[in-house]
Order: structure tokens, then sequence, then C-alpha cells
């Protein structure tokens, strides 16, 4: 099932920039067809170990048979908790590939593609309450304005919540195709596509809380990371790029960097090289690589 699961995007790059270590301990946050674990269980040693997280059931069917992997059904917002269950306190390297994996997309009841007609589902796990029948059909006009806006950069999202409001009132709004007709009016000829994808992602980021866990997550990495580790990050949106390069650079997703008593820039981490994008020959071989990001830090 691996080889459709997942295309691994910038893989060379994105693991050759943890810097592997034979008998080091490395995590893959975002496990998906397992492409990128299989590569970093390449360059690991007998003595080496490799954890990975992934919240979505149908990833399970993805496992690698191998000593040195362990695969955990959990969102990595809860990374530190689950590494102390499994005595480890510190690691040497940490990747992570945001976004939805192309098994979500190519399954059609997921709801999380534009191509097919499903259910207003888009939940990363089936265990999770909320769905996109909720934020669709149960928040209120402000909240409904905020997701549209903040996470799909719409600038109809007042008028495009109106009319979302209006049309729930006859009836609930239950499928992708019926959220599509509603929102015609909004979808220009040429643009169709890209519009839509901007409700689907707004939409999504917000059933899967996924600003909330990268915060989360990044915040836990420096007590994770030993000294020297890296941080090895593939993003596909503004959102979680500023996200990354602002911890990064200042070690808080706002403001300046703090300093110490002697006016010194206190950081967690060094960005290693600049930002890395997919060569147009991967892009050409994986349309879905074309937005992907990938900065690379390590832990001072």
């Amino acid at each position: 099932m691996m080889a459709m699961y997942h295309n691994p995007v910038l893989l060379s790059e994105s693991v050759g920039g943890l810097h592997i270590k034979k008998d080091g301990i490395y995590v893959d946050v975002t496990f998906g067809g397992g492409g990128h674990s299989r590569e970093i269980l390449k360059h690991l040693g007998g003595e080496g170990r490799l954890l990975a997280f992934d919240q979505d059931e149908d990833a399970l069917e993805n496992n690698i048979d191998d000593e040195r992997f362990t695969l955990i059904n959990e969102n990595f917002r809860f990374v530190t908790q689950f590494l102390k269950f499994y005595g480890i306190r510190k690691v040497d390297g940490i990747l992570a590939d945001f976004g939805v994996s192309s098994h979500q997309f190519d399954t059609a009841e997921r709801g999380f593609s534009t191509r097919y007609e499903a259910s207003l589902d888009m939940r990363m796990s089936k265990r999770s309450s909320l769905s996109a029948y909720d934020v669709v059909n149960k928040y209120d006009y402000d909240a409904l304005r905020r997701v549209l806006f903040q996470y799909g950069d719409l600038r109809n999202a007042n008028a495009m919540a109106k009319v979302v409001l209006t049309e729930r009132e006859q009836a609930p709004i239950k499928t992708t195709e019926h959220l599509k007709a509603i929102l015609q009016q909004f979808l220009p000829k040429g643009r169709e596509h890209k519009i839509l994808a901007q409700i689907y992602q707004a939409i999504r980021i917000e059933v899967n809380q996924e600003i909330a866990v990268i915060e989360e997550f990044l915040l836990q990495t420096p007590d994770l990371l030993d000294k020297g580790g890296r941080l090895s990050i593939i993003s596909y949106h503004s959102l979680e790029d500023r996200l990354v390069k602002r911890y990064v650079r200042a070690g808080k997703f706002e403001g300046e960097p703090e300093k110490d008593f002697y006016g010194n820039i206190d950081v967690p981490f060094k960005k290693v090289g600049g930002l890395i994008v997919p060569s147009k020959k991967e892009i050409v071989k994986n349309n879905r690589a074309r937005s992907a990001k990938l900065r690379i830090a390590e832990r001072i």
C-alpha cells in the first residue's frame, strides 16, 4: 500500500538535513506512507532507533517491520509524552512533513479533495470529534468568517460565511458538492479550483487544529533535542512556514528574540542553510511538491 499512499517530498534533502548518526535516536512525526522513515532507517546502524507518529489509523497499514522502529498512532502534539513512555528524553533529530498525505487526498470518502463528492469530514484522525460538517453547520458567522479569512486567505470570507449561514437555515450542508454548489458564485472562471482549494484548506486546518498543533509541537522541540540535534521541517503554506521560520529565528512566534543579561540573543536554534524548495524535476514527477518548503535548524 505504501507506494500509492504518499510520495515523500524533498526526501533526500530532508533526511540529509538531519545529519544522521548511525547510533542516534530520531523521530518522524508525520509517518504517512513511511517514505521518510524508510530513508532514515537506511542511514541508521544496528544501535540506532526511529520512532514515528501518525494519528491516521490508515497509516498503520504501512508499519515497518524493523526492530529499530516504533510507530505510534497519535497526534504529534503529544510527542514528549509518548517519547517519555518509551523511555526517551532526548533525541538527535526530528523530521516533520506537514499537510495532508496523498492517500488522504485520494480517498474520496475522507472529504479532503475538491475532486470528489463526499460527506463533509476532513478529519485526519477518525477518532476526532470535530468534523468539517460541524464547522460548516454549527459555527456562528464570526467564527466561520475567521476560519475562511485566517486559514484560507479568502477576501470574500464575510460574504461566503453569510451565504453558508443562509443556506443551512433551509437544510444542513452535508456534502462537499453541496458546499461547492452554494459557494459557486465565489468561484470565478479560470480560478475555480484555486479558490475552492483555499476554502477546503481553511476548513481542514480548523477541523484538525493544524496551526495550534504545530505551535505546540515546535515549543517542545528545544527540550527534546540534544545539543547539535537537527530539526528538518517541510511546510506547504505560508501559515506553517511562517511559524517555523519565526520559531527558528527567535525561539517564539511573535516579537523579537529574548536577550540575556549581556544583550546576547538567547535562542534555542540556529538555522542550517537557507530555504530549500523542490526541483523542477521533482515537481513534474510529483505535482503536490510544488508548494513545499524545507527549513533545517540545529539545537544550540
